[in-house]
């Protein structure tokens, strides 16, 4: 049984890979670039690999997962951003707003792993992992972005 505090933690990184997930099938929506909607299911398929994890780890320490998605905070901002981005589908206001949500998510995950948080050592392992995911598909953002403002 875990306390209520570490499930507490672990509902929070649920709450992100909601937020993710929900931003890129709207990014995924919005644009009409082949590349850019395969990068998106890239994305919604990681956060979908850890908001599993992460949900199997809260039920079987006796609670339960949370469904939706932040409503406030630096990460729903972030997301918000991206959204607001799509309304232009501008490929390099689309990424840079991606990439801010990244980040945004990354320092989430950071923060969780470096805070007193009753997190267990297995725990904080799949967190670092989820958070190296994470990490790769920024870069991979970082890239198509840095790539996309060379041709401009």
């Amino acid at each position: 049984m875990l306390s209520e505090k570490h499930i507490d933690v672990l509902n929070a990184l649920i709450e992100i890979n909601n937020d993710r997930i929900e931003g890129y099938e709207r990014a995924s929506k919005e644009t009409e670039e082949t590349d850019l909607r395969q990068l998106f299911a890239q994305m919604i398929q990681t956060s979908l690999k850890c908001k599993t994890e992460l949900t199997n780890e809260v039920l079987k320490g006796g609670g339960k997962p949370l469904e939706g998605t932040t409503t406030s905070g630096k990460f729903f901002r972030a997301w918000m951003d991206v959204k607001a981005a799509l309304t232009w589908q501008d490929r390099k206001t689309i990424l840079s707003s991606c990439e801010f949500g990244e980040i945004a998510a990354m320092e989430m995950y950071e923060k969780t792993l470096h805070s007193d948080n009753d997190l267990s050592e297995e725990h904080r392992s799949m967190i670092s992992n989820q958070l190296s995911f994470i990490r790769a598909d920024q870069d991979k953002i970082k890239r198509l972005l840095d790539t996309t403002i060379e041709h401009n």
